[in-house]
């Protein structure tokens, strides 16, 4: 999905990480009970007010169900090399060849209804996402996904080829539903639409109340992790705006965040400086995502030309004090992803500022100052670091000869719009993954798309080509060597064809309080992505923090 502050921090990590099953005590160490009950408020700018609906498999809404009220069968954490963590699986095996992956289902687990979670709901959740496309986010059943099938305490799937890339997917990413409630009745129906109002999961909470304004999360008492969640009691209340959290945060009523502040030290930190804390880890990209399907924008000298146009340093300087770095048009994220930086493509094309070459394109495609190349640009209004990065964006692009109008709207009309394929440019971010792969997968692959007024599930842009769709299926079995050949090959597809301008490198936006909770994450101890944004691993930070 896009989600303006979500991402995947993209650390260097071998692939052969994902194939077993790391041991240790889920969510980590500080079981203790609470010391108090204070109640724990988060402060992260959707853009919008809640729709109170809670389907974990609507991107639209996930990131408010995943990791509180939903779970995945296992934590697959990008910042420590893919380590796992057993989730509602205990343990994960690949046969020798990585074609059949086999999870053994934690014994103990109830649904929040009281009704005991079993291998048939994880084999039941993973068959639905099969008859209903749309629950597939991350396209597993159109990359080999042949069979997934419960056997008592374990689920089997198999796979046409080799597949342990996929295990991100499938462990990390997929949050397990209740078969005696998705098989009957509304989210029967159409699971793809269904609310889901009053969710039933497995995870440390319920929703006790939900209003536009916020949402009530309560401890889950029958949890599987004996004496978690420690916090009792999580606000989160919907900003349309990133002032006024930024201010909740500021003033101590908000506790953990996820938001651009400007000037961090002087409006955040020196508010409480022994309590006041924030920690940026970097992501993927922020970027410009083409509509290939209309007749301006599938002009690739159109594309090009604004890949050429952009000074992302200035943008990142003007749009947020230079907190973020300059993307590549090959978008590998650096220093992070340096091993996998196709260098020698990338000084072929230079893609730095060229205004001669800029008009040189614009005018193969029939446009100049003179009859100047108008589009508009979707954005979540209230997203101010996104809407000054545009503004830079347009400042730099109209006197070259394209008119930019930025279209800030709401967080719920901007994912429709997102989704469907209803704009000229979208500016937003992928989640990545724990090698730049993932977010090349996300970006390229057809399976993640869908015709215009369907809803993608990443491929937003509509980009096809068999011969990168045939690329990104080879890299599940190829050795090291030939996965840098393909991610290389992969560059050049964004270099040549620019479905994509990733314009400046992104972080897990991340401010933290703890004068009443102790057990964030830091870059010491970086167990999970730190953003409320970022889900799963949100549930990896609720099961850690202890009140004082």
């Amino acid at each position: 999905m896009i989600m303006k502050r979500n991402l995947v921090v993209a650390l260097i990590a071998t692939l052969g990480l994902l194939a077993g099953c790391a041991g240790g005590s889920p969510g980590g160490s500080g079981s203790g009970p609470a010391k108090s009950d204070a109640a724990l408020t988060i402060a992260n700018v959707a853009g919008t007010t809640w729709t109170c609906g809670f389907n974990p498999f609507n991107p639209s809404v996930n990131q408010q169900s995943i990791g509180f009220v939903y779970e995945t069968l296992m934590h697959v954490n990008p910042l420590q090399n893919a380590k796992q963590t057993p989730m509602i699986a205990e343990q994960a095996e690949w046969s020798a060849d990585k074609k059949t992956l086999t999870f053994t289902i934690r014994d103990g687990i109830t649904w929040n209804d009281g009704k005991p979670l079993s291998a048939a709901d994880v084999a039941y959740t993973f068959n639905l996402m099969k008859t209903n496309k749309g629950l597939d986010l991350n396209a597993l059943w159109s990359s080999g996904l042949k069979s997934v099938k419960a056997d008592d305490k374990s689920v089997i799937m198999t796979f046409a080829e080799p597949a342990e890339p996929y295990f991100y997917y499938i462990a990390g990413q997929t949050p397990i539903v209740p078969e005696h409630i998705w098989s009957t009745g509304e989210p029967a129906d159409d699971p793809v639409q269904f609310a889901d109002a009053k969710p039933v999961g497995s995870g440390p909470y319920t929703v006790a109340d939900c209003k536009p304004q916020n949402i009530r999360y309560q401890a889950n008492p029958g949890f599987w992790q004996p004496g978690k969640p420690a916090v009792k009691t999580v606000n989160y209340p919907a900003y349309t705006d990133n002032s006024p959290a930024n201010l909740d945060l500021a003033t101590g009523k908000a506790q953990w965040g996820g938001q651009y502040i400007p000037s961090i030290d002087r409006y955040y930190v020196a508010k409480d400086k022994e309590n006041h804390k924030y920690w940026f880890p970097p992501t993927a990209n922020v970027s410009i995502y083409f509509n290939l399907k209309h007749e301006v924008t599938k002009e690739k000298a159109v594309r090009q030309a604004i890949a050429y146009a952009i000074d992302k340093e200035k943008v990142s300087k003007i749009g947020v004090g230079g907190y973020l770095p300059a993307s590549n048009q090959g978008a590998i994220v650096l220093p992070t992803f340096q091993d996998w930086y196709n260098q020698e493509a990338a000084d072929k094309y230079n893609y730095a500022p060229n205004p001669k070459k800029v008009k040189t394109l614009l005018a193969q495609a029939g446009y100049s100052t003179e009859k100047p190349l108008k589009l508009s640009i979707i954005t979540v209004s209230g997203y101010t670091d996104w809407e000054a990065e545009l503004q830079e964006i347009k400042n730099q692009l109209g006197p070259l000869g394209i008119e930019l109008t930025v279209q800030s709207i709401a967080g719920q009309t901007y994912n429709t719009k997102l989704y469907k394929g209803d704009f000229d440019l979208a500016y937003g971010s992928q989640s990545g993954g724990p090698l730049p792969y993932y977010e090349l997968r996300q970006m390229l692959y057809s399976g993640n798309t869908a015709p215009l007024g369907e809803n993608a599930s990443s491929n937003y842009g509509r980009f096809s080509d068999p011969k990168v769709d045939a690329l990104l299926g080879e890299y599940a079995g190829a050795d090291d060597a030939r996965k840098h050949e393909i991610v290389n090959a992969l560059q050049e597809v964004m270099l040549e064809e620019v479905p994509v301008v990733p314009v400046l490198e992104s972080v897990s936006w991340f401010q933290y309080n703890t004068k009443d909770f102790t057990g964030w994450p830091t870059a010491d101890d970086p167990y999970a992505l730190p953003a409320p944004y970022a889900v799963p691993d949100n549930e990896q930070v609720l099961l850690r923090l202890q009140p004082k």
